[in-house]
């Protein structure tokens, strides 16, 4: 299965093509960035298909993430990832950013926890917390700090995502400390694309994963009148 894989969630604007059955067809690439992901991506996905010989009609899906993370940015990989579906005919599949970072811990041992927390900013995060075999025991959330330390610090948890050095910090001291904390400013793209060969496709187009409203709202008391 050749799968088209994009990231434009949180601090990269990333892109990765992956070959099940062959391990030289593949590429990915990843530009570290907070904001400009809507005039690096096209460019990107054009450079890593061109590395492989490949173009649209050779793949057999697209993944992206759908979040948590940047309003804006989940909309620009999501709208992308769902033109290239279109055009080609090939299903577009969605995936979450906490299941994309966990993921390579859950391959390396899925005895221990892993605990993913992505800054909500304003002293919250966005959290999943991944017990034995990968089921999850705190389903995705935004959650403030000390409930995320309530729900997490048992196990000895890895910790992974965008936070996860301030939930470190915080650890409770009476709790034992995490086995691993890797800070990571957006997950690695290659496995975006390995969940995405994984993943069944549920024939319904990828949508942003928010968990809640985004900070900017309309200011009605100066909205135009309508003619």
């Amino acid at each position: 299965m050749r799968v088209l894989a994009i990231d434009t969630a949180l601090e990269a604007c990333s892109v990765a093509v992956l070959d099940t059955e062959r391990a030289d067809l593949r590429a990915h690439e990843s530009l570290p960035m907070q904001r400009g992901h809507a005039e690096a991506l096209m460019p990107l996905v054009a450079r890593v298909l061109n590395r492989v010989k490949l173009d649209f009609s050779a793949l057999d899906r697209v993944a992206v993430t759908t979040g948590p993370g940047s309003f804006t940015g989940l909309r620009v990989g999501i709208a992308a990832a769902r033109g290239i579906a279109l055009a080609s005919g090939k299903p577009a599949i969605g995936l979450t950013t906490l299941a994309a970072f966990a993921a390579p811990f859950i391959a390396a041992d899925d005895t221990l926890p892993v605990v993913v927390a992505i800054d909500a900013r304003h002293d919250h995060v966005y959290l999943q917390v991944f017990g034995p075999g990968g089921r999850t025991l705190v389903a995705p959330r935004v959650a403030p700090l000390r409930e995320a330390l309530r729900v997490s610090s048992t196990g000895a948890p890895r910790i992974t995502g965008t936070a996860a050095a301030k939930l470190a910090t915080l650890w409770p001291a009476g709790e034992r400390p995490p086995t691993k904390v890797e800070q990571r400013g957006a997950p690695d793209i290659n496995w975006v694309a390995r969940l995405g060969a994984a993943a069944a496709d549920t024939g319904t187009p990828p949508k942003p994963l928010y968990l809640r409203p985004p900070d900017a709202h309309p200011q009605d008391a100066v909205q135009l009148a309508r003619r």
